[in-house]
């Protein structure tokens, strides 16, 4: 089993950046995928981003393609989102996941184990 923390949200003006970062613990980190997801206020919590256990895969909701950047490092245990040109439509909760699966996971439901969340609040 492992403990998500994730840490790095805050209030940001439209076009600005934030860097959000996801600590694991409480097992070995490289044995996870990790995803990011989002859930704003009265919506679904949706996919934002995944990487792949060794980090050389990825994927991004369209919605984000070309913004985010997800990375993670396996030494440190941890998995990070690098948000740049933010956009009011990106405040939301976003929270880290991972998943024990072999396959790289953009479902909310496959992935395993769930941080509690940081707030990411854009203003325009």
């Amino acid at each position: 089993q492992v403990q998500l923390v994730e840490s790095g949200g805050g209030l940001v003006q439209a076009g600005g950046s934030l860097r959000l970062s996801c600590a694991a613990s409480g097992s070995t980190f490289s044995r996870y995928s990790m995803g990011w997801f989002r859930q704003a206020p009265g919506k679904e919590r949706d996919f934002v981003a995944a990487i792949s256990k060794n980090g050389v895969t990825t994927a991004y909701a369209d919605s984000v393609k070309g913004r985010f950047t997800i990375s993670r490092d396996n030494g440190k245990n941890t998995v990070s989102l690098q948000m740049n040109s933010l956009k009011p439509e990106d405040t939301a909760v976003y929270y880290c996941a991972a998943d024990v699966g072999r396959s790289l996971r953009t479902v909310e439901y496959e992935y395993d184990y769930w941080g509690q969340g940081t707030q990411v609040t854009v203003s325009s």
